[in-house]
């Protein structure tokens, strides 16, 4: 009971990681995890709050401006270097990031960066080859993906803000969803007609929010390497789906982005909706963040849909395709 309170209050009251899963570190540790069972149940009071398009307008809004932080930040930056910002900006969204309840940043960052080292293998933290329960919530709720893996985020640990954002994350949840309640208590006493309150903001604005947040982003683990395209031969089960990458900003054309990891941008193509790049194009424009590193010519010729134009293109000319099987 003390270990497990101790973790809900300091992260890295635990310091390491077992060096492999067992059957016995694969369990869920249910007295641990029981804030996150809570938040689940806390949905149901949506039928005691009420509804008021205030409460929706700001649960969609913090939605977006969490998702936009996780993809943007917790994954393109911190996980995958692919832009750069100043340590203010870094701060500031990074902090947005933790107040989605997706546990500490660095833990986040360092748990992809193993993902991508080991992916679709027994030491990938969320294999797709352990089924869909795993992969998608089974994954983080056990004592081998706990602790932060600190060996491959060195880079990162100079920061004395983010080890803090990453070992009292949970008290960032929580000053989070009494700040949202205040608010809502505050406008319900200055702006009764927005017909909306204390409770009802913190079930809809917070609770309801973060738990579709949390499964939308979990799917991207779940889900897109299960269903969708496959745009580039990889050695994993990696998909690409536009409907994940509609509610995640981008995330969801998974396929490129473990074909090449490197990039700012993970829709390849026009077509491709991502709107987190679109909008970490726009800070650019105001010096918020530069550096953005762009997809290279190489990724395109590999590209099936490239493989294919090309031989469209040949077709329609009667000219050979050098890089078709058939070609001599």
């Amino acid at each position: 009971m003390l270990k497990s309170l101790m973790r809900w209050i300091d992260s890295w009251s635990i310091h390491t990681s077992p060096e492999t899963l067992t059957a016995e570190n694969s369990q869920v540790q249910w007295l641990r995890i029981l804030p996150f069972i809570l938040l689940h149940l806390a949905c149901l009071a949506v039928f005691w709050v009420g509804v008021s398009w205030f409460a929706l307008g700001f649960m969609l809004a913090f939605y977006l401006i969490r998702m936009f932080s996780i993809t943007a930040f917790f994954h393109r930056y911190l996980s995958h270097k692919t832009f750069q910002t100043s340590r203010l900006v870094q701060f500031l969204f990074v902090l947005m990031g933790t107040m989605s309840a997706q546990r500490g940043p660095l833990w986040w960052a360092a748990h992809h960066r193993y993902h991508h080292r080991y992916t679709d293998t027994l030491q990938d933290p969320h294999s797709s080859t352990h089924g869909f329960w795993y992969s998608h919530v089974g994954w983080f709720l056990n004592e081998y993906n706990f602790a932060t893996r600190k060996e491959v985020i060195r880079d990162w640990m100079k920061y004395p803000e983010l080890i803090w954002l990453d070992r009292f994350s949970l008290i960032v949840v929580l000053l989070t969803a009494g700040g949202i309640y205040a608010l809502g208590e505050w406008l319900a006493m200055t702006w009764p007609q927005l017909g909306t309150s204390g409770l009802q903001l913190l079930v809809w604005g917070f609770v309801v929010s973060t738990v579709l947040l949390l499964h939308a982003t979990l799917c991207i683990n779940s889900l897109a390497h299960h269903y969708g395209s496959r745009d580039f031969d990889t050695d994993d089960h990696s998909r690409n789906n536009l409907f994940l990458s509609i509610i995640t900003l981008g995330e969801g054309w998974h396929n490129n982005h473990h074909y090449y990891a490197g990039s700012t941008r993970q829709g390849f193509y026009w077509w491709q909706i991502d709107v987190t790049y679109y909008l970490l194009k726009l800070m650019s424009l105001f010096g918020l963040v530069w550096g953005l590193k762009p997809i290279p010519a190489r990724v395109y010729d590999v590209s099936k849909i490239a493989r294919a134009r090309k031989q469209k293109k040949a077709a329609k000319t009667g000219t050979p395709n050098i890089h078709s099987k058939e070609s001599p």
